[in-house]
């Protein structure tokens, strides 16, 4: 199977799915049967897709919106389901009259289960104001910012580098506040759009694509590029892998994942790809991005069917996957001008 062989509605699942095998597997050797238990970065990532969709629908129905605020409703939704305390100031939506979380993933199980911490997305959650680049809500540079925001690059389809740039940024500055991670995550938003429709990885991370608005993202992506070129100089290094990712920082996530595709990048090593990543310092965030990366670049026919089966946010994650590409091609709840084609569809999303 060719990258060119996958369509682009496979690849998004790809990504996703990708993403969360990647984290679980990151903690060590896969279990060889029962589930695979899913991590807090793919319960994060889950209500991010879930934002940017409710994000969407409230542009179609009502012209105006602020996505990285419905993004951060969706955090404090997650939040609830896990039975965090967050700041009064963020508490309003529970005292309304409309029953709350709202949508359809407050009723899944799955995310009313602790399963890791995520301390910078808690510390941001207690503070009075949701962070941004200007006023950040902590000075974390943590790898959480770059993982939860990576369903972003689907956006890559309808937006262009700049403005998804733009976007995962401000996501991240939510919770991540250390400009490091921030610009970190838009390198990898911008990086993992280009993988869904780019004919190789050497197309998609070793070329220039052209100047970006933000010279700070463009030097991360150039530091990408030189990480690429050195993995396939000197590939599957244990050394040069922790010298590209010496830590559980964003920047370290993305660099890793950078030199472990480069390394294994042909479909058939995606798996083993995923096995060197968690030879990492740490692992799972340099798992996490790889199998993102490489989920975008070849498809979800590159996860092993029998891994992906027992992977326990299997369904949801693919579910979400679906329904984003829907949404980014279709639609399905209509318009301020158009009735929605999928009766169910703003009710599982809602955009108010």
């Amino acid at each position: 199977m060719s990258a060119k062989q996958a369509t682009w509605a496979n690849r998004v699942r790809g990504l996703v799915l990708g993403l969360a095998l990647g984290e679980s597997l990151g903690r060590g050797t896969a279990p060889t049967s029962g589930p695979v238990r899913t991590g807090v970065g793919a319960q994060l990532a889950a209500f991010t897709i879930e934002g940017v969709i409710r994000a969407s629908v409230r542009v179609s129905h009502r012209g105006i919106c602020h996505p990285p605020s419905v993004i951060w409703h969706a955090y404090c939704r997650w939040a609830a389901l896990q039975g965090i305390e967050v700041h009064e100031h963020h508490r309003h939506w529970s005292e309304g009259s409309v029953g709350w979380p709202d949508g359809w993933l407050a009723d899944v199980p799955l995310l009313r289960e602790r399963r890791g911490s995520a301390p910078a997305t808690v510390k941001a959650l207690n503070q009075p104001e949701q962070g941004s680049t200007s006023h950040p809500a902590t000075s974390s540079r943590g790898w959480h910012a770059v993982a939860r925001s990576l369903p972003l690059a689907a956006l890559s389809r309808t937006m262009s580098a700049d403005g998804l740039a733009d976007l995962a940024r401000d996501v991240a500055a939510l919770t991540h506040g250390d400009p490091l991670a921030y610009n970190a995550t838009a390198a990898a938003a911008v990086l993992t759009g280009r993988c869904l429709s780019a004919g190789s990885l050497a197309e998609a991370a070793g070329h220039d694509p052209g100047p970006l608005r933000s010279p700070d993202v463009a030097a991360v992506l150039g530091r990408a590029r030189a990480v690429f070129a050195q993995a396939r100089r000197t590939p599957r290094r244990k050394d040069q892998l922790a010298q590209a990712a010496p830590d559980a920082t964003a920047p370290s996530a993305l660099l890793g994942a950078t030199y472990v595709a480069g390394s294994c990048d042909e479909p058939d090593e995606a798996m083993e790809a995923l096995s060197f990543a968690a030879l990492a310092p740490d692992g799972s965030s340099v798992a996490a991005v790889t199998g993102a990366i490489l989920g975008a670049l070849y498809g979800v026919e590159v996860w092993p069917v029998e891994l992906l089966s027992r992977l326990e946010s299997a369904w949801l994650l693919d579910t979400l996957a679906r329904d984003l590409v829907a949404e980014v091609t279709e639609s399905p709840g209509g318009s301020e001008y158009a009735p929605p084609h999928d009766p169910f569809w703003l009710e599982r999303y809602p955009g108010w």
